[in-house]
């Protein structure tokens, strides 16, 4: 996307007269969902409503998980795209939603991209756990952290981290593994599951015979 659409699209979300004066966020996410979730950034950093409308969105992509119609309205390509855009409006006012999460909405509609409203959501998260010094950490082992052990690998993980940053782990447990962990942190990946190691193992043998 050049520079004059990604001014346009700021333009669009922004309610400021600075609107084409692009605010970059702290983190940069690829993809469409990651220039539209710059764009929102930006409009948001303006208005100085970036943590309300990380809530509003984070409340409308939990309506979209429990509401089926809402779903189905949102994915279904078949609806117009002015239809779409004008109920959003709707829902927008009714809510009491802020401008630039509006903003958001409509232009999605307009633009046929509401397929990619989840992930432009969950893009403009990972910008603001960034704004927030959040450190993302995903730790998969073979069996369960008990307290001690995710108490142990928290402050090992924490030596890693800036002065001001914050570390959000989360765990998740497969089987697979066998042993040992995997541990993303950030765009960083470190595989140190046995499974790898047997993989690594196999891989050598079978070159040698």
């Amino acid at each position: 996307m050049s520079i004059f659409k990604t001014n346009m699209m700021i333009r669009s979300l922004s309610t400021s007269a600075t609107a084409a004066q692009l605010v970059k966020p702290p983190v940069q996410v690829f993809g469409l969902e990651g220039r539209y979730a710059s764009a929102l950034y930006s409009a948001a950093s303006k208005s100085k409503t970036l943590d309300v409308v990380e809530k509003e969105l984070s409340q409308f992509q939990q309506n979209i998980k429990s509401d089926a119609i809402l779903k189905e309205f949102i994915i279904n390509p078949t609806l117009k795209r002015n239809l779409k855009a004008d109920a959003l409006k709707a829902v927008a006012t009714k809510t009491n939603l802020s401008p630039t999460t509006s903003n958001l909405l409509g232009l999605l509609a307009e633009n046929g991209r509401l397929d990619k409203l989840e992930s432009v959501i969950n893009a403009f998260k990972i910008m603001m756990a960034a704004h927030r010094g959040e450190v993302t950490c995903e730790v998969v082992t073979a069996k369960p952290l008990d307290q001690a052990q995710r108490q142990n690998l928290e402050a090992a993980l924490k030596k890693f981290l800036k002065g001001n940053e914050t570390l959000q782990l989360t765990a998740k447990v497969d089987p697979a593994l066998i042993g040992g962990m995997v541990v993303s942190i950030d765009d960083k990946y470190v595989d140190m599951s046995v499974a790898s190691k047997v993989k690594k193992y196999t891989e050598l043998i079978s070159a040698t015979v």
